[in-house]
């Protein structure tokens, strides 16, 4: 998952933006909001965690102009303005959630895996693939309850083929919204975490579950 922070605290975005790493996601961060409104608008994400206080252009006018070209996307505001009316204003431009600063991070994390999991129409907390099971909230897979061990890239690259089965996934798909734009559709670096995942979970499994659709992506298709 690849999530937008815009706040303009600049040792809150970079600690929040860490800990997300940690969890499995990949960040962008910006503390104004004019380079703020300029990547929601030419990038894909998943998720936007957005400051209403910002230097530059307001977040709640960010909101308003980034609802008229993207509708889907879901927005996190994070706002040290607790008054109702910022609440309903927020919500009524779009916002999906509202978060009152101070807030513990818990909450956060809580409140991320339910905006992400409504966008891809996931109730629960466990995604699921024949004997594959993966947890959204520990970030822990295991096959027939014994645990796999993987790499964070990996444990991203796994739960983004188990949201996705039976689509071939692209290159280009993968880059937006599991590697934080330090790659391209060029480099090596999706071709090695995907063939380690791959060799893991053909070790764990008996047989390689995901398949290599030449010129076109990798897919985890339904098992048969």
């Amino acid at each position: 998952m690849h999530i937008l922070i815009i706040e303009d605290e600049e040792q809150l975005c970079r600690s929040v933006a860490e800990g997300l790493r940690i969890d499995g996601y990949e960040t962008d961060i910006c503390f104004d909001g004019d380079e703020g409104l300029c990547l929601c608008m030419t990038e894909n994400y998943d998720l936007i965690l957005l400051d209403l206080n910002l230097p530059g252009t307001d977040g709640l006018e960010i909101l308003r102009q980034f609802r008229e070209h993207n509708t889907n996307t879901p927005v996190l505001i994070l706002s040290a303005r607790d008054q109702i009316e910022d609440k309903v204003n927020g919500l009524d431009l779009g916002a999906n959630d509202y978060l009152t600063k101070p807030f513990h991070f818990q909450e956060l994390e809580a409140r991320i895996r339910s905006l992400t999991r409504r966008k891809f129409v996931q109730e629960d907390v466990c995604l699921k693939w024949n004997q594959l099971t993966f947890d959204t909230r520990t970030r822990e897979a295991s096959v027939n309850g014994v645990p796999l061990s993987l790499t964070r890239k990996e444990s991203s690259l796994l739960e983004y083929f188990l949201l996705h089965q039976n689509r071939v996934i692209s290159p280009e798909e993968m880059i937006e919204h599991i590697w934080d734009g330090s790659v391209n559709t060029f480099s090596n670096s999706i071709r090695v975490h995907i063939s380690s995942l791959r060799k893991k979970l053909k070790a764990a499994i008996g047989f390689d579950p995901i398949q290599n659709k030449i010129g076109q992506g990798y897919i985890l298709e339904e098992y048969r």
